[in-house]
């Protein structure tokens, strides 16, 4: 899909598809989504810029995601950086190219993306964006959209770590009116969630290391960018900062409340030994005894009682009985 901004004598038009392939020339925005290599080919012989493909922004190396061709009417800058889209399997990665002119900009996306819609929609018909403009202002938007998944992220956090450390337990260890199958789903589920969330705050700091290797690039090399910008350029920056000094707390905190639930699975699993460890204790003594009396010998004096086999049955509960009223002394059970 091709969509593309115009602008005219009486602001900004939105262009999709049809409309927008007719008049790329003019477009001061080109917005590439999942593009077929005819797109591509039909990008480039409009506007002369080199536009790259998706085997070309996955690459990690800085000298890939960044770099700088200077034609005559000044330079442009082909960058890329990684992007998270919300997939049916939860938050996935997705690359981004930016392709970034004095007289342009395109980006090529192969993930839809909230950030860049909302941007689209919440664009001024009345105004005339330069490319560097949009651009910034995209940025904007991808860190808006990256704090609010790293808010949601921490009210997560908030909660899982409040289950784990607030909620009151039985005399048994476990939750307050939870079975111990529940305990463990309940644990097993937070495991799983954590995973999720490290997973989400992982991409947004991949995505917010790209956003701060593009903005001090484009300041440094794309000398025709107004002066204007850089107070814009300056705030991005710092915000990128704060983002990941964010990104650290939050990261630290899933891995002391994934330690927490671990250690929780650890003592569950302990105390199952216990039981297990009581219960081969308890079976020894009636198996002795059980083991004595089944030798059949000729000259066992219990052999010819009248009341030796109910001998032999209240002498194994007996055996059986006794260890537990002792573990339960020592408060073993």
């Amino acid at each position: 899909m091709i969509r593309s901004i115009v602008r005219g004598d009486a602001g900004v038009s939105r262009l999709d598809d049809e409309a927008a392939r007719a008049r790329l020339g003019e477009a001061v925005w080109i917005d590439l989504v999942n593009p077929a290599d005819a797109d591509v080919a039909l990008v480039t012989a409009a506007t002369g810029l080199a536009v790259p493909n998706e085997a070309d922004l996955m690459e990690i190396e800085t000298s890939s995601r960044l770099s700088v061709t200077t034609p005559p009417g000044g330079a442009v800058l082909t960058m890329s950086m990684p992007m998270m889209y919300s997939g049916n399997d939860g938050v996935m990665p997705a690359p981004l190219g930016i392709v970034l002119a004095p007289d342009r900009l395109v980006t090529i996306r192969f993930a839809p993306s909230r950030a860049f819609q909302g941007f689209w929609e919440r664009l001024d018909a009345t105004a005339e964006p330069a490319s560097a403009d949009i651009l910034v202002g995209l940025l904007e938007a991808l860190i808006d959209r990256q704090a609010d998944a790293l808010e949601q992220a921490r009210g997560q956090i908030d909660r899982l770590s409040h289950r784990i450390f607030h909620l009151k337990l039985s005399p048994d260890g476990r939750h307050a009116g939870a079975t111990r199958r529940q305990q463990e789903g309940e644990l097993r589920e937070t495991v799983s969630t954590l995973g999720q969330l490290y997973n989400t705050v992982s991409l947004v700091r991949d995505s917010q290391l790209g956003i701060g290797r593009i903005v001090p690039y484009m300041g440094s090399v794309a000398t025709w960018v107004p002066e204007t910008m850089t107070a814009r350029l300056k705030t991005v920056t710092q915000d990128v900062a704060s983002l990941n000094e964010f990104i650290t707390h939050l990261t630290d905190k899933i891995q002391f409340v994934l330690d927490a639930t671990l250690g929780l699975i650890n003592i569950a699993q302990s105390d199952l030994m216990k039981v297990l460890t009581i219960v081969s204790v308890i079976g020894i003594p009636p198996t002795l005894i059980a083991g004595i009396y089944g030798m059949n010998f000729v000259h066992m004096p219990e052999l010819h009682w009248r009341f030796g086999y109910p001998y032999g049955l209240g002498l194994i509960l007996i055996t059986a009985v006794a260890p537990l009223f002792w573990f339960r002394k020592k408060g073993w059970l």
